[in-house]
């Protein structure tokens, strides 16, 4: 598959994913702590942890040997996705906050409310339509054998 999006939700799809790699964007590490937050089955949450670990977005490290217990540390691809829950942040609030905004994203230095949006790191212009196109790209050497 070739679709960067397609490929992406083939390791995030699933939306507890998503919910566990936000806990862990905002510091939870154990297991107990994800299965509190998220009230989740703890048998759900080990299949989405070891997806996860798989996939390359977390690790286990090893905490404590009797019995055995790992914290669930991001990687630095999974820290990498912290902007997409932002953004999904931004996006809920504008569009699906009826009740008001649960959760903004603050400046840790003023208190200053911010709204995050998307920007080109190379002219520094927002993401847009009217600026932007997607193209496609042709397959990496390899890829064309596959298709």
């Amino acid at each position: 598959m070739q679709c960067p999006v397609a490929r992406s939700l083939e390791r995030v799809g699933e939306w507890w994913s998503i919910l566990i790699l936000r806990d862990a964007l905002n510091g939870v590490t154990r297991f107990e702590a994800f299965q509190k937050s998220l009230d989740i089955a703890p048998n759900i949450l080990a299949r989405r942890l070891r997806a996860l670990v798989e996939a390359g977005l977390l690790e286990r490290r090893r905490y404590s040997e009797r019995p055995p217990r790992d914290d669930y540390v991001l990687t630095p691809c999974g820290r990498d996705f912290q902007p997409v829950v932002i953004a999904m942040m931004a996006w809920g609030n504008r569009h699906f906050a009826p009740e008001g905004r649960a959760v903004t994203l603050v400046d840790r230095e003023t208190g200053i409310e911010a709204d995050p949006i998307l920007i080109d790191a190379v002219s520094g212009r927002p993401m847009s339509d009217r600026i932007f196109r997607l193209t496609r790209n042709a397959p990496a050497t390899g890829e064309r054998e596959r298709q």
